[in-house]
């Protein structure tokens, strides 16, 4: 089980495979807010939901100095296809190793329908502009999370 990250943590560095199959890095955020969502798969009900919620609120969160990456173990043929499908305009990349996913706490054993299973825990982290953990919360719920870290980060 990797160990969940805390406000105050270096944010871990990461270049992953967007939906094109360019390169995205943290680093390329340096001087920004990052949300950096994790979530299971995409092309699935509650990943669309919340992709489709980030979306929607994309302009309110930029314009409050906020990017948005999300992070799934998608390879980009999978993401480009979510993308189209859906009208994303998050940048969504992809972690086939789950090395990301690792680092950020994002992976390990959760909950699925009563049993314990080995999977992506939604996941949410915030990283400020020095690359620094600010917020990092765990096993979200897909249907209404955007709009609470709107309101609890008062944008």
């Amino acid at each position: 089980m990797s160990e969940r990250l805390q406000p105050g943590d270096t944010a871990p560095a990461f270049t992953l495979p967007d939906a094109d199959g360019n390169e995205i890095s943290l680093a390329d955020h340096k001087g920004r807010k990052v949300i950096v969502y994790f979530y299971p798969a995409a092309l699935t009900p509650g990943c669309t939901k919340q992709a489709c919620d980030f979306t929607d609120n994309l302009d309110l969160l930029t314009g409050a100095g906020y990017d948005v990456i999300g992070v799934s173990p998608d390879k980009p043929e999978k993401l480009a296809k979510f993308r189209e499908k859906e009208s994303l305009k998050v940048t969504l990349v992809g972690d086939p190793t789950k090395e990301t996913l690792e680092a950020y706490g994002a992976f390990g054993e959760k909950k699925l329908y009563g049993k314990t299973v080995t999977g992506v825990i939604r996941s949410t982290i915030v990283v400020d502009e020095a690359g620094k953990v600010e917020r990092a919360l765990y096993n979200v719920k897909a249907t209404g999370h955007v709009a609470k870290i709107i309101k609890d980060l008062g944008i």
